[in-house]
């Protein structure tokens, strides 16, 4: 069910620079791999560990494309339920109940150092097996599991469910012996509204590969026009840029809104809309608003692909509701050197710092003004965003590289296995208002 190397022939630690070589179990409750959000998390973190010399196996759902060169060991899969799962559903607890068994299996079998969880039903795996196996456990906290649900529209506040699952999100948060958050909003979320020790917590925000993303200007002209026009963008259109999922609580309707209003005063910009599912229901939106003939749906676009796709764009949008997930495709928009339009949240901020284009979290008016700054500023326009872009770029190459976030997972695990003291200063910078 796995791929790439096999444990027994890297049962070993071997010592490696000042530190040794840590073998670590991952377990990454979704159907990794996937073009999105936590996914792209769990990437580059494994790819940043294993270039540091550390051992990652991966124990994640059945579904899922393959990444060559990783040790993905997947679950068996179930009969009814055979497609793509993307956030809250019911049938995860089946899911879930077969991802402990194959973590079991693994650590029956394989000699690891220590458990690093995804999301709260790793959390929630990694816990239980951790004690059973003495093993020190890592939580990797993107986002509170209660309110990920309500965004979703799969819980109401309500409900009888909410208070158990409040509950027991609160037991994971407390029970676990360290716990790296993406944004230092995360990290205040946890202390205040779940009464997490502050020492137990370490920020650890989403990073860029610098060298992968990078600006249009990098790439040949020809290349990118020829994208274009595969694409169907008709020449002489300013072009707005959107990567990741199609959902209400990513705030793709009030994108298509706010499209539609700055369509009423200009008709030389055009979006470009790329992430998945939900394609048809967000066409037949825009067919509704009149605007279908200036929007690209490009369904699911590879990782591998996104940074080419991204560097066709004169500015960035991220439109995304939630207040405590975590923003990592602003990240990219900032090392390709895009003006990024947002709404306004604690963790957006946190990545823009100062030089955010930001509207009211749900105004799509505000965010239609905001995109025209952006893509029509007058004067020297061109200039003026090469500059915004150029400031965007170098915060992302300075505070959210992945090489320093692969010294900071190892520390971590140092002080889990009483080897090392967990420092503080690799935080990401704080901006206040």
């Amino acid at each position: 069910m796995g791929q790439s190397t096999s444990l027994q022939s890297r049962s070993q630690p071997e010592e490696q620079g000042p530190g040794r070589r840590y073998r670590v179990l991952m377990i990454a409750p979704t159907s990794f791999f996937a073009d999105y959000g936590c996914h792209v998390r769990i990437l580059e973190e494994t790819q940043i560990l294993e270039k540091l010399g550390h051992q990652v196996t991966i124990a994640t759902y059945h579904n899922g494309n393959p990444v060559p060169g990783l040790d993905i060991r997947r679950t068996l899969p179930i009969p009814w339920r055979q497609h793509y799962e993307v956030g809250s559903s019911r049938h995860k607890i089946a899911f879930d109940a077969l991802l402990g068994l194959r973590t079991l299996s693994l650590l029956v079998r394989h000699p690891f150092d220590i458990i690093h969880t995804h999301l709260h039903e790793g959390a929630l795996i990694g816990l239980v097996l951790g004690r059973l196996f003495r093993k020190p456990v890592l939580f990797d906290f993107q986002g509170s599991l209660t309110e990920e649900m309500i965004d979703h529209h799969f819980l109401e506040r309500g409900s009888p469910f909410y208070g158990p699952l409040r509950r027991l999100e609160t037991w994971l948060d407390r029970s676990a012996p360290a716990i790296l958050t993406s944004s230092a909003h995360a990290e205040r979320l946890l202390v205040e509204e779940f009464g997490c020790r502050p020492e137990r917590i370490q920020t650890l925000p989403d990073c860029v590969n610098g060298e992968t993303f990078r600006p249009g200007a990098s790439y040949p002209a020809q290349e990118l026009e020829a994208l274009r026009r595969q694409l169907g963008i008709p020449p002489g259109r300013r072009l707005v840029v959107y990567l990741g999922l199609l959902a209400e609580h990513q705030g793709t309707s009030h994108l298509l809104e706010a499209m539609r209003l700055l369509l009423a005063q200009r008709r030389d910009v055009h979006l470009l809309l790329m992430g998945f599912p939900n394609e048809l229901i967000y066409l037949e939106k825009a067919r509704k608003l009149d605007i279908q003939d200036f929007v690209t749906f490009t369904g699911r676009v590879p990782y591998r692909d996104a940074p080419r796709y991204l560097a066709l764009g004169d500015v960035a949008v991220a439109p995304k509701l939630s207040r405590t997930e975590g923003a990592g495709k602003v990240l990219n928009y900032m090392a390709v050197g895009l003006p990024t339009v947002a709404f306004d949240t604690p963790v957006v901020r946190e990545y823009l710092g100062l030089d955010g284009l930001l509207a009211p979290p749900g105004d799509a008016a505000g965010l239609a003004r905001q995109l025209s700054r952006a893509l029509f500023p007058g004067g020297d326009e061109a200039a003026w965003r090469q500059r915004l872009g150029q400031r965007l770029r170098q915060r992302a190459l300075t505070h959210f590289s992945w090489e320093k976030a692969g010294r900071q997972i190892e520390q971590v695990y140092g002080r889990l296995l009483g080897e090392a003291p967990l420092p503080r200063s690799l935080e990401a910078p704080r901006v206040r208002r």
